[in-house]
């Protein structure tokens, strides 16, 4: 999967904001404040819409109040977004541009999803079919998807209606195989993941057991690694051959059960003979391994964000961990990343550069390759993080 746009309006500091030409590793930069964690949001929220409905989702993020841009109204100016991407593994590999765009309005304490459509083109500029296109809980789906690779052919549709208007029809409809195109859809949202990896999370002692995926924090990093070693030992392995050059000093890593059945890590130093339990490590070599085990899932995430990576690690380790995340975005999915840091940014090229800038409450954001200064620079030999770092980036502010 690659997202190549996002529109998002009326969404907490994001009135009409639209990011286009994404590519497969998208690096977020800005000041305090400015909305990269609300860009992660969006993500979010529609993962929590599909899992349970809108009204939930509004809900856990504090109310309307607290979801709709400043000085908007909620009852006549909806909440709106609209993602373009391409998902390889459609219609035999033919990977078509998917638009799937959603408006949500809210009003005498009721979330309504006001329009929900999911179209896809055939080929760059070919019709557009609609596989969905739904209006307050009511609307048509394709009954007809297999006829889509034949040119010339017109979509066919049912009406449907949805047990309430709050709703997504991708969640209603999605759990039935006769609409693939929509089941196929809905699967890769749940599959959509945010880190934000908490050191005192992952030292913590679990419970014995294995999980296949590192969750939000980190705090199952033991069941992970058991996981890891147990049933896909050739990644597992490929993590150790690494460790000595991301992790100075540590040759090896295993998870054991204890005698009270719970489970820790044990980190290997080459200078010393035993291995010593993750809770005594030092926090960079704890995160690193973890951002390791997230990107060697052999499974990995149609989309992955991970809110500032740089915390807790040397700035040695910057240009490495780059390296790491842009190999797990080209073998097929696509990383979101927000940093504070010149020297994680000076790792990048200058299509997986963006930056987020807030004027009178409202954020907007650019693409760096679209400021003719910067590529400019960027072309004359001048690393990204050392033109941020500089102020050289025009409306790229520098944290003080």
């Amino acid at each position: 999967m690659q997202i190549e746009s996002l529109h998002i309006k009326n969404y907490k500091v994001f009135k009409d904001t639209k990011i286009a030409h994404l590519s497969r590793l998208c690096v977020f930069l800005g000041v305090n404040g400015s909305g990269k964690t609300t860009l992660f949001d969006v993500i979010g929220f529609l993962y929590d819409a599909l899992e349970k409905n809108i009204t939930t989702a509004i809900a856990r993020r504090g109310g309307a109040k607290e979801v709709w841009t400043r000085n908007t109204s909620p009852d006549k100016e909806p909440i709106a977004f609209e993602i373009k991407f391409r998902n390889p593994k459609a219609f035999g590999g033919r990977s078509p541009l998917i638009t799937y765009s959603i408006e949500i309005l809210f009003s005498d304490g009721k979330a309504v999803v006001q329009k929900e459509i999911l179209k896809y083109r055939r080929g760059n500029r070919g019709k557009l079919w609609h596989f969905l296109d739904f209006e307050q809980g009511e609307g048509r789906a394709a009954i007809n998807e297999e006829d889509y690779v034949k040119e010339d052919t017109e979509v066919q549709r049912e009406d449907y209606k949805l047990d309430s208007a709050d709703i997504l029809a991708i969640k209603g409809l999605g759990q039935f195989k006769r609409f693939r195109v929509i089941n196929d859809f809905r699967k890769m949202i749940e599959r959509w993941h945010v880190s934000n990896f908490s050191i005192d999370a992952a030292r913590s002692v679990s419970e014995t057991g294995m999980d296949e995926h590192l969750n939000i924090s980190g705090s199952n990093l033991a069941q992970v690694t058991k996981h890891m070693h147990e049933h896909h030992r050739s990644d597992f392995d490929e993590i150790l051959k690494k460790l000595p050059q991301r992790i100075p000093g540590i040759s090896e890593v295993e998870a054991v059960d204890t005698i009270e059945g719970r489970i820790v890590l044990k980190f290997k130093d080459k200078n010393f003979q035993e291995s010593f339990i993750g809770k005594f490590v030092s926090d960079g070599t704890l995160k690193m391994f973890a951002y390791m085990m997230l990107l060697y899932d052999p499974d990995p995430h149609p989309l992955l964000c991970i809110e500032e990576p740089e915390n807790f690690l040397h700035i040695d380790l910057l240009d490495e961990l780059a390296e790491e995340i842009r190999e797990y975005a080209e073998k097929g999915g696509q990383v979101f990343v927000s940093t504070h840091s010149p020297d994680f940014v000076n790792a990048l090229r200058i299509d997986e550069l963006f930056f987020l800038i807030k004027d009178k409450g409202k954020t907007t954001i650019k693409a760096a390759s679209n400021d003719p200064e910067t590529v400019d620079l960027y072309n004359n030999g001048n690393r990204l993080g050392w033109l941020w770092r500089n102020n050289y980036i025009k409306g790229a502010k520098l944290d003080k």
